[in-house]
């Protein structure tokens, strides 16, 4: 894939809030968002703003935007539109459909996770575990962080029961083929409950090719606004028994899992955000993103270790490293001071540092398509010059 035809500098003209001399290198703690989405949301506010199921015009043109904003959500996951599912954030979503699906699970059974696993696909699960006397079981990772499906696979017995893992990792940036896990899980007779925040912005999401039961993301990581989305095959959420009050709509399937009220101005944001990605399209991303991924890692000096994978197969750009004689605070305190905004500590991945031995964690320097090579190259110069 070639980069030439991917205009970065017409993709930052759509975002204000890149207008600025603070080079940000934290998407993936959440990414910016273009002017369309707050120009979305600050629209519905302005002419739609009202609760669903009234006699009126704005309550049926809140209505409307719901039933849009499903056919996004499943434009956007290769999903039915029954099986979008939206809440507050990824990390609550999984709790409730944890607690759900805990409904049909025994005491004696099992569920699998991984080192490479952000938490907010791991606690739901150990909490779920203490409450229910389950156990949980935690697939390697090998030394370049990529996951040992050996050892995952030696983990599933006629026990197994869920198997969560993540499409791309959220602290080190390794990529995990989704679909032969799943197909793993399968075998097993076990649900595959992938966590595709950190994947979502980078790369386009099929559940239905990929095979998977589950899938959560957070529109505020690929340039919407805060709010969760998952998805869950309409077999699953025709059997579950959903927490939710009496009167609440038993259809669509999805509507049966979002507790309250849903925030429709954030709805109004997400579809902007969704049509937003269409637009500039992930093979122009994808080539755009690895362009800029190869310049750091070719540039990265001496003086800085890299954890994950070293090159841009098998992985985004999102890069996980140390800075000799520098604690990750202080190299990211000096990065910030000097105009350059990255991550430090564990980034919630809390199984992955263990794995690594870094009890303080480590740098993070995560990159999306409206960063430039003049960006990557800054970055580098000051990390040569700590």
């Amino acid at each position: 894939m070639s980069a030439v035809a991917f205009d970065v500098a017409g993709v930052r003209a759509r975002f204000s809030a890149l207008a600025r001399q603070l080079v940000l290198f934290d998407g993936p703690g959440g990414s910016q968002v273009p002017d369309e989405v707050i120009d979305a949301i600050s629209s519905y506010l302005r002419s739609s703003n009202a609760n669903v199921s009234g006699p009126y015009e704005t309550s049926r043109q809140t209505e409307a935007l719901v039933d849009e904003a499903r056919g996004a959500g499943g434009d956007f996951l290769g999903c039915s539109p029954e099986e979008v599912v939206f809440g507050a954030n990824m990390t609550t979503l999984n709790f409730a459909l944890t607690r759900t699906v805990g409904r049909e699970l025994r005491p004696g059974d099992e569920i699998v996770v991984t080192q490479l696993d952000h938490d907010g696909n791991v606690s739901p699960w150990l909490e779920l575990a203490h409450d229910l006397d389950l156990t949980v079981r935690f697939a390697a990772i090998r030394d370049d962080t990529t996951l040992d499906l050996d050892d995952l696979a030696a983990q599933l017995s006629d026990r197994t029961r869920v198997v969560a893992y993540p499409w791309a990792s959220n602290a080190v940036g390794t990529v995990v083929d989704v679909a032969p896990v799943a197909a793993l899980a399968h075998e097993a007779g076990a649900l595959a409950w992938v966590d595709a925040v950190h994947y979502a912005p980078h790369g386009p999401i099929d559940v239905a090719a990929a095979g998977i039961d589950v899938l959560l993301c957070s529109p505020y990581k690929f340039f919407g606004p805060h709010l969760g989305l998952a998805f869950a095959r309409a077999e699953l959420l025709e059997r579950w028994r959903p927490y939710k009050v009496r009167p609440a709509a038993e259809i669509p399937l999805g509507h049966r899992f979002e507790t309250g009220t849903l925030p429709h101005e954030l709805l109004a944001g997400f579809v902007a955000a969704v049509r937003y990605v269409e637009s500039i399209g992930y093979q122009a991303i994808l080539a755009h993103e690895r362009e800029l991924g190869e310049r750091f890692l070719a540039g990265l000096p001496e003086s800085c270790s890299l954890y994950g994978v070293p090159t841009m197969d098998g992985r985004v750009p999102t890069f996980c490293f140390s800075v000799h004689g520098l604690s990750p605070m202080e190299a990211a305190t000096r990065l910030g001071d000097r105009g350059l905004a990255v991550w430090r500590g564990n980034y919630y991945a809390v199984e992955v540092m263990k794995r690594l031995g870094l009890p303080e964690g480590a740098v993070r320097a995560g990159m999306l398509h409206y960063n430039t090579v003049e960006e990557v190259d800054r970055l580098l110069a000051e990390l040569r010059a700590l």
